[in-house]
């Protein structure tokens, strides 16, 4: 008879919870503490090797330093190119490394979610099978228990126990819960690391770059001076008096075609004026971006863009200017993320807009949609118009040189710049690159002592062509 079997069905029930909540409660602490162990392990390698790379390019920065204070010399040069070499190789190793260890610690995060979520399962599954003997405990009758050949006291002291398992089990999925919740958001900011760290892959490039050209201009002064000091100085001053020469060199400009340097500094006097930031900085800013990468204009925006934040605008923007957005260079999408960044500025379209007066109707304003989208549609408004005003091309265009100037100039001078001072304009630099909440992080600092020192480079050739 069915009935008959209840009370040891039930208490079959409760031996069995108690086994599986007594097993699963002891597994996943010790396969997170296992897993826990080996990350911890890795991560104390890896960081003591990055504090040794730091320390190593703390010293090529003091070289750096120390010899740019000297006067100039065929060995002073040779020294600081040698010392800029090293610094990109040791940087490179660094962020490399960075990179190496948050992947572990996602990994170890990974394995933890997953060993909680299957213990959470069991427990689930566990709970489900209490609160359907729960409710056939809630109809079973005095009748039936005497019946089922139990006393009462017995009946009573399985329901106890019954409940109090029900509760424990209850409050382990609780427990349970908020480890996975806190394991995850973990994981979720470790994953945000690593793509701030990974969006340094292509910025990778330009410092492998830095060093190729570090070597051939290191080649080149000692294969003209012949290894003798004389003779590099007379090729300083031959370099010195060459105003014409620079007023003809090549400017690069990403996403469109080199001008003459004395066009470049045409525009970026006409920036200073309007922004109050100084030419040979901006100068270091665009030659910075026009180095960046191997994929300048290369991409396509159906295909390297971001589909729903950028695709949108990108279309209206083109459409405005009366272009044919499948012609228009835009960078190639990295591994890890969108591309579509636009002219010698590198702007992208949703930071553009905001620049060139272009209003979301959704919302009224240069962002997202009322609802939090990016579809638009947009319109461009003039009055809203900041690069346009400046530089009377309305509406501006990214791979215009002066609008893209200007549109630099703007984004440089909002965030400082306009101060001049060496603190400033490196600061300035780094939210150019990866926005002002990520300007302090060592791992973006090369891109700052880049510019710098391009800035340096650009603000002697202004110096001769004015003949300081």
């Amino acid at each position: 008879m069915k009935l008959l079997h209840r009370p040891t069905l039930i208490r079959g029930t409760v031996l069995t919870v108690v086994l599986v909540s007594a097993l699963s409660g002891v597994a996943v602490p010790l396969f997170a503490q296992e897993s826990g162990d080996i990350v911890s392990s890795r991560r104390t390698q890896l960081e003591a090797e990055l504090k040794k790379i730091e320390q190593d390019i703390n010293a090529q920065k003091t070289i750096l330093a120390e010899k740019q204070k000297e006067s100039v010399s065929l060995e002073r040069d040779v020294a600081i190119l040698n010392a800029q070499i090293s610094k990109a190789q040791l940087s490179i190793k660094a962020r490399t490394l960075t990179i190496e260890k948050l992947s572990d610690d996602i990994g170890g995060k990974g394995k933890t979610i997953t060993k909680l979520s299957d213990k959470m399962e069991r427990e689930r599954a566990s709970l489900a099978q209490l609160i359907r003997k729960t409710d056939q405990i809630d109809t079973y009758s005095l009748v039936e228990v005497m019946l089922g050949g139990e006393s009462i006291s017995e009946f009573f002291s399985d329901v106890d126990s019954f409940q109090s398992i029900h509760e424990s089990v209850a409050d382990s999925i609780t427990v349970v819960k908020d480890v996975k919740r806190d394991t995850e958001v973990e994981k979720v900011e470790l994953e945000e690391k690593k793509k701030e760290e990974s969006t340094l892959r292509e910025a990778q490039v330009l410092e492998r770059k830095r060093i190729e050209q570090a070597e051939a201009e290191k080649k080149r002064i000692l294969k003209l001076s012949k290894g003798k000091e004389q003779e590099y100085q007379k090729v300083i001053k031959d370099k010195e008096k060459g105003a014409a020469a620079i007023r003809a060199e090549l400017f690069s400009l990403r996403g469109g075609a080199a001008i003459p340097f004395g066009k470049a500094l045409e525009y970026a006097n006409v920036v200073a004026e309007k922004t109050g930031v100084r030419p040979a900085f901006l100068l270091g800013i665009i030659a910075e971006e026009s180095n960046l990468g191997e994929n300048v204009g290369t991409g396509n925006w159906k295909v390297d863009m971001h589909p729903t934040r950028d695709q949108p605008i990108f279309g209206q923007l083109v459409a405005s200017l009366g272009l044919d957005p499948d012609a228009m260079p835009v960078s190639k999408k990295p591994w890890y993320g969108y591309g579509g960044a636009m002219g010698p500025a590198q702007f992208i379209p949703s930071t553009w807009v905001c620049y060139a007066g272009y209003i979301n109707t959704s919302s009224g304003r240069c962002g997202k949609n009322a609802d939090g989208t990016w579809s638009g549609p947009w319109e461009y408004n003039q009055a809203k118009d900041r690069i346009g005003a400046l530089t009377g091309n309305t509406p501006p265009s990214p791979w215009n040189p002066q609008d893209a100037f200007m549109a630099s100039g703007l984004l440089l001078s909002d965030n400082g710049a306009w101060k001049k001072t060496p603190e400033a304009e490196r600061f300035a630099a780094l939210c150019y690159l990866a926005g002002c909440a990520n300007a302090k992080k060592p791992a973006y600092a090369f891109y700052g002592d880049d510019v710098i020192a391009l800035a340096a480079k650009y603000q002697g050739m202004i110096d001769t062509l004015q003949g300081n």
